[in-house]
């Protein structure tokens, strides 16, 4: 069964951080495409950072490059999200994602088939 539990979410003033964490297991999870989307009423869905687990390589939306960064631990099957310098507007659900896709379909535009229970995150000006 496939398991993905996130945790690392909470509330914090703009200018703050936080980082999340995904505990993923199940069939599929150990190669292909993994990441954090978000969901907030006001913006929808919005993909913001994955990587393909095989190479490492990393893949952000506009809106939070040079502000977040992912990386992993493959012999934990964790999955991190450093979110700093925070902004109001990154106020959202978090929720891990992951899918066993190849390199040229990973991005922060996919849609990938496995999603955990997400986390709250609140960033207060």
């Amino acid at each position: 069964q496939v398991k993905m539990v996130e945790s690392g979410g909470g509330s914090v003033q703009a200018g703050g951080s936080l980082r999340l964490s995904c505990l993923a297991s199940g069939y599929g999870l150990s190669s292909g495409c993994m990441g954090w989307f978000r969901q907030s009423p006001g913006k929808g869905r919005e993909g913001v950072a994955v990587v393909y687990r095989d190479n490492g390589t990393p893949y952000f939306s506009d809106s939070v490059k040079g502000r977040f960064t992912i990386s992993q631990d493959k012999s934990k099957n964790t999955l991190y999200l450093k979110m700093n310098s925070l902004k109001p507007e990154d106020t959202a659900i978090y929720y891990c994602t992951a899918g066993r896709i190849g390199l040229e379909s990973c991005g922060v535009r996919t849609d990938l088939a496995f999603w955990g229970q997400g986390t709250q995150v609140t960033v207060s000006s």
